[in-house]
C-alpha cells in the first residue's frame, strides 16, 4: 500500500510531474493532494489525473490550521515541496517534522535563502564564478533552505553557460533525484514508526546500484565536472 503524500506548488509543476511519473512506475508513495497558493499550471497536472488540487490563501488568518486540516482529511503522512515559494506554516512544520522534503537548484548552503529560487539561483551561481552547481534535497523547517540536507548531486557549470542553459541542465537532475528521494522517504515511513524517520537511502533498489547515477550523468550531455 502506497504512503499518502501531499505536494505543495506555486508554478509550472515540472517537479510535480516527475514525482507523478515516478509514482506511476511503482513508487512507494501516492500524491493524494496538491496544495497551491495561486493559480498555476501545477493544478492542471493533478486535475488531468483526477487528483485533488486545493488552492489556499497562505496570507489569511488561520491558514496553517486550514492546511493542517486538509492534510489530515487526506491521510497525508509526508509533504513534498515542488516549486513552492512560501514558508510552510509553523503548525505544519511541527506536525510533519522530518517528513517534509524540498528540492533546491543549487548545492546548499550556497545560493539559498529568502528570494533565492528559480532563475535567480542560476544568475547568482554564474555571477560568483562557481565551476560546479547542483541540486539539493533537504528537510524543511520554518526558515528558507536551512533544513538538514539529505541528498545532493553536482552539476557542472560550463564556460558557455547562461542562466537558462544552466537551469535546464540542473532541472534534468532535479527530475531524477527528487523522485528517488521521495521514494526513499516513503519507504522509511512504510515501517510504521510514527516518529520522524531517520532518512536513509533504502538498500537493494536500483538507485543504490548505480542506475540513478548513470541517469544523472547522462543529463550532463557529456560535460565533465
Amino acid at each position: 500500500m502506497s504512503v499518502a503524500f501531499a505536494a505543495f506548488a506555486s508554478g509550472s509543476g515540472t517537479n510535480l510531474e516527475a514525482l507523478l511519473e515516478r509514482e506511476e512506475r511503482g513508487a512507494a508513495y501516492r500524491i493524494a493532494l496538491l496544495v497551491v497558493d495561486r493559480a498555476c499550471p501545477a493544478e492542471g497536472r493533478m486535475q488531468r489525473r483526477g487528483r485533488m488540487a486545493a488552492r489556499l490563501d497562505f496570507g489569511a488568518a488561520g491558514a496553517g490550521r486550514e492546511l493542517a486540516r486538509l492534510l489530515s482529511e487526506h491521510g497525508v503522512r509526508g509533504v513534498l515541496l515542488a516549486g513552492f515559494l512560501r514558508l510552510v506554516p509553523s503548525e505544519v512544520c511541527r506536525a510533519f517534522d522530518g517528513r517534509i522534503l524540498n528540492i533546491h537548484p543549487a548545492l546548499l548552503p550556497a545560493f539559498g535563502g529568502k528570494g533565492m529560487y528559480g532563475r535567480r539561483v542560476h544568475v547568482a551561481a554564474l555571477a560568483s564564478g562557481a565551476k560546479i552547481s547542483g541540486v539539493t534535497v533537504h528537510l524543511v523547517n520554518e526558515r528558507y533552505d536551512e533544513g538538514r540536507i539529505v541528498a545532493q548531486w553536482p552539476v557542472p557549470v560550463l564556460a558557455s553557460d547562461t542562466p537558462d542553459s544552466l537551469a535546464a541542465r540542473v532541472l534534468e537532475v532535479e527530475h531524477l533525484l527528487y523522485p528517488a528521494a521521495a521514494d526513499a522517504l516513503a519507504r522509511s515511513l512504510e515501517c510504521g514508526d510514527m516518529r520522524p524517520p531517520a532518512f536513509r537511502w533504502p538498500v537493494g533498489i536500483s538507485e543504490t546500484d548505480g542506475a540513478l547515477g548513470q541517469a544523472i550523468e547522462g543529463a550532463f550531455d557529456g560535460a565533465g565536472v
